[in-house]
């Protein structure tokens, strides 16, 4: 399957660039899976497509400001290193830039405690591909803390503006640190429109996907098949696999908040093989591609991806690749906004 089956041209002007002023003032383009019908309207038309016992499954990870700027300590060059995941301890997958800069045992600083000296220090200790670098920081204190000091919202490379208020690139139900990008179809819910969603008896259960490298991974190869997704970490309660299994055994439906939330879902339904789920937690390189079927998600709410993604790919495969590329025309031909802080999209 040749990933230029994935490509369309999306004007520059549809790249969302600021988030909206209310969350749920986006559009809502939605896409019957079984007919292919396409409707347009807006955000909180989206009660209308939900029925009571539905669970929709929400991904409260939440984003870390993983961007640090620095210098080498040795030359003073300015270098940045936005984290990805935390390995063990003090290390961390990054990327690093400008990576010809970063060969292991280069030391880097980071801030100035007013004496001379800086807050965070980190070594290189391992060299990747295309960018990345496994890291040991050093420092004293609270390392969040300095993180949240020294560190700013690592937002994808398409927009441009300066993000004023960090907290509209988390959901309002993040809660659990990190992630190096948000899941961005749950930036559309407010605290009151979930509580209207509920009191129509719709039910909420919580996943966490750590978004890391995979986000920013462009695909570099010409066969879909070829591609490897770069690992993330999930956890899963019994509590929240409790709500899950009972509403699969009643019938109701499991909708998908964004496609990171698709991700983990279908991860532990394979990792359980049919029987019901039980808390769990590990690492995921799941690649979902058109030909795979779904163990668990019923109906997605997702934004609009970019084209040739992963992202895109995994949309194609619950809903049809001719329908989503279908409704990807709509969508730019009504002038849809796109990518993070964009409108969205409902699969069901």
């Amino acid at each position: 399957m040749n990933v230029d089956w994935f490509d369309f041209e999306l004007p520059e002007r549809l790249i969302a660039q600021t988030p909206l002023l209310d969350r749920t003032s986006s559009r809502l383009l939605t896409l019957d899976k079984k007919t292919g019908e396409i409707g347009h309207g807006g955000f909180t038309d989206l009660e209308r497509f939900l029925q009571p016992g539905d669970v929709l499954v929400l991904n409260d990870t939440r984003v870390i400001p993983a961007r640090l700027t620095g210098i080498k300590s040795d030359t003073g060059a300015k270098v940045e290193l936005l984290l990805l995941s935390r390995l063990e301890g003090d290390t961390w997958d990054a990327l690093g830039k400008p990576a010809k800069r970063l060969k292991v045992g280069t030391e880097l600083s980071f801030g100035d405690d007013g004496a001379g000296q800086p807050l965070l220090r980190a070594v290189i200790e391992q060299e990747g591909e295309m960018g990345g670098r496994k890291v040991r920081f050093i420092y004293e204190g609270i390392f969040q803390e300095l993180l949240d000091r020294l560190g700013e919202m690592p937002l994808p490379p398409y927009i441009k503006e300066k993000l004023e208020e960090r907290e509209r690139y988390q959901t309002v139900y993040s809660k659990h640190a990190g992630s190096a990008a948000a899941p961005t179809a749950g930036l559309h819910f407010t605290d009151e429109y979930l509580a209207k969603l509920q009191a129509k008896g719709v039910k909420l259960a919580y996943i966490t996907l750590h978004v890391g490298l995979g986000t920013f991974r462009p695909m570099s190869v010409e066969l879909v098949e070829d591609h490897e997704m770069h690992a993330e970490y999930y956890e899963l309660d019994q509590t929240n696999a409790t709500i899950i299994n009972e509403a699969k055994a009643s019938g109701a439906r499991i909708i998908a908040v964004g496609t990171t939330s698709s991700r983990t879902l279908e991860t532990v339904a394979a990792r359980f093989e049919g029987k019901p789920l039980e808390a769990c937690n590990g690492w995921t390189s799941i690649f979902i591609f058109p030909g795979y079927r779904f163990k668990l998600v019923d109906a997605l709410l997702t934004n609009f991806h970019l084209p040739k993604s992963t992202l895109v790919m995994l949309v194609s495969a619950l809903a049809g690749r001719d329908a989503v590329m279908k409704a990807y025309g709509e969508a730019i031909a009504n002038d849809y906004r796109f990518f993070s802080f964009g409108d969205a999209m409902f699969i069901y």
